[in-house]
C-alpha cells in the first residue's frame, strides 16, 4: 500500500509525534509511505523518520507563479499526489484538512483526514477555518477522531460527514522499555505527579487545592507538576497560600516524562478539556495508578469509565482530594490498580492494535473508491 501522509510541521508537538510513530510503523512494516509537511518553514523533522519514509517538504514543490501563498500551497499539494498516485492520502489536523480537500478535488484517490482535538474545545479554528470545515468535510472519504467524545461534537458541528471513525493514539513501543520497579513505592518522599503546559485548561490551581485538602494528615507525599506556562508565577504563590511550597514542586518541562513517572506512586490528570490526553495513557501504561477528571475528551475512554482509574467529575475538588486519599493511604490498591491499567492500556492501544484500526479504514475507502 502507497501512503502520502500531509501534516503541518514536524515540530515539537503531539500530533507530529503520532505522525512520526505512524509513518515510521508503516515503513518498517513494507509499505511505500511518503510524508508531506506543508508547513513553509523549517525542513527538519523533530521526531526521528525511518529512512525508508520518502519526506518532501511541500516549499520545494511550490509552482513559481505570482499567486496567493494559499493558493501556491494548494497547487503544490495537487502536484505531489498527483506525481505520486498514491493508493490513499491522509492528512492531519483542521487548517491542512480542508487544504487537502479543496487541493484534491477533481481527483480519483480516496483521502482520510483527522481532527487532533475535540472540536468543541479547539481554539485555534476561526470563522473562516470553520466555515470551511463544514462545507467541505463532507467530500473526504473518511474522517477519523481521537475519541468518542469527539465524534459526537464533529456530528453537532459538520453536516452530511462521511464515515466518522474514532481511532486513538498508539503508546510508542519504547514505553515498553521502561520498567517501574516494586521499590519505588518505598521511595520517599512519596510523589503525586501531574503533566502538562502550566495554563488554566490544565486545571493545576485545582490540583493544588485538592492536594492542600489532605496534605496535612499524609506528611510524606509531596506534589510535582511538570510543565511551563504562564501560569508558573500564580501556581508558586498558591502553592504558598496554602502553605505547602516545600511540598508543591514546579521543576520545570522534562525531556524525559516516562522517567519521573517512574518514580512516582500517582499520577493526577486535572484538566478541564483534552484533546486526546497522552500522559494519562502513558502514565497507566507504566503502571501508575491514575486520578482523572472526567473531562472531554479522552479520560472516560481511556479508564473504561472509571474501571481503570479514579473518574472524578472535572472541577470537583472535593471528589479529586478523596480519589487522592483513599490512593495514598493503601499500598495495595495503588498496586492493584497499577497492574490493571497497564494491562488496559496494552490490550487497546499498542501500537499494533492501532495499526489494525488504520488499515480497516484504509481498506474502507479504497474499496469505496
Amino acid at each position: 500500500m502507497k501512503i502520502l501522509f500531509f501534516v503541518g510541521a514536524m515540530n515539537a508537538g503531539g500530533a507530529e509525534r503520532v505522525a512520526a510513530t505512524l509513518v515510521n510503523a508503516w515503513a518498517a512494516r513494507g509499505d511505500e509511505v511518503v510524508l508531506v509537511p506543508t508547513h513553509l518553514g523549517s525542513s527538519r523533522s523533530f521526531y526521528p523518520i525511518n529512512d525508508n519514509v520518502r519526506v518532501h517538504w511541500l516549499k520545494q514543490h511550490l509552482p513559481a507563479l505570482p499567486l496567493p501563498s494559499a493558493l501556491r500551497k494548494w497547487l503544490g499539494m495537487r502536484r505531489v499526489v498527483r506525481q505520486e498516485k498514491p493508493d490513499v492520502v491522509l492528512s492531519f489536523l483542521t487548517n491542512v484538512n480542508v487544504a487537502t480537500l479543496l487541493s484534491l478535488r477533481g481527483l480519483s484517490v480516496p483521502v482520510v483526514v483527522c481532527e487532533r482535538t475535540n472540536p468543541a474545545h479547539a481554539t485555534n479554528v476561526g470563522r473562516v477555518l470553520g466555515w470551511l470545515r463544514r462545507r467541505y468535510y463532507g467530500t473526504a472519504s473518511a474522517v477519523c477522531v481521537q475519541t468518542s467524545d469527539a465524534e459526537k461534537a464533529l456530528r453537532t458541528m459538520v453536516q452530511r460527514l462521511p464515515a466518522v471513525v474514532a481511532i486513538p493514539n498508539p503508546l510508542p513501543n519504547d514505553i515498553w522499555h521502561i520498567q517501574r520497579q516494586e521499590s519505588v513505592e518505598k521511595e520517599t518522599p512519596a510523589r503525586v505527579d501531574a503533566l502538562g503546559r502550566l495554563v488554566p485548561a490544565k486545571g493545576f490551581s485545582l490540583l493544588i487545592n485538592a492536594f492542600a485538602e489532605v496534605a496535612e494528615q499524609r506528611p510524606d507525599w509531596h506534589l510535582y507538576i511538570h510543565g511551563e506556562g504562564p501560569q508558573r508565577a500564580e501556581l508558586e504563590r498558591q502553592a504558598e497560600l496554602v502553605g505547602l511550597k516545600d511540598r508543591i514542586h514546579l521543576p520545570g518541562r522534562t525531556e524525559y516524562p516516562w522517567h519521573e513517572l517512574a518514580h512516582s506512586q500517582i499520577f493526577v490528570l486535572s484538566s478541564q478539556y483534552e484533546g486526546f490526553p497522552n500522559a494519562l495513557l502513558e502514565a497507566m501504561a507504566l503502571g501508575l495508578p491514575c486520578v482523572t477528571t472526567d473531562c472531554p475528551s479522552g479520560p472516560a475512554d481511556i479508564s473504561q469509565q472509571g474501571k481503570d482509574a479514579r473518574l472524578v467529575p472535572a472541577g470537583n475538588k472535593a471528589a479529586m482530594a478523596q480519589a487522592l486519599a483513599e490512593l495514598m493511604d493503601d499500598r495495595r490498591l495503588r498496586g492493584a490498580l497499577g497492574q490493571r491499567a497497564a494491562q488496559s492500556v496494552r490490550d487497546r492501544y499498542a501500537l499494533d492494535v492501532v495499526l489494525q484500526q488504520w488499515d480497516q479504514v484504509f481498506k474502507q475507502v479504497m474499496q469505496k473508491e
